[in-house]
């Protein structure tokens, strides 16, 4: 799984830090989306698929297939 986050069109709800609070965050300034990790583990999967689908803007995009980890 891989993540990708549109930061422009944030709102700044929180949603996604309330179900995935380990992949994501907010930034003090504004609010809106940080994103911690772009590939999490496994186990973090379904926080993540979660986060996704609860948010408001639909910001967080989720990718299936591994890939490399930076």
């Amino acid at each position: 799984m891989r993540i990708r986050v549109n930061r422009t069109a944030c709102l700044g709800a929180g949603q996604c830090v309330l179900a995935a609070p380990l992949v994501f965050a907010q930034r003090d300034t504004d609010a809106t989306i940080v994103l911690l990790d772009a590939q999490p583990p496994p186990a973090l999967h379904e926080a993540v698929a979660t986060a996704a689908d609860v948010c408001p803007n639909a910001v967080i995009e989720v990718l299936d297939g591994e890939g490399p980890r930076e």
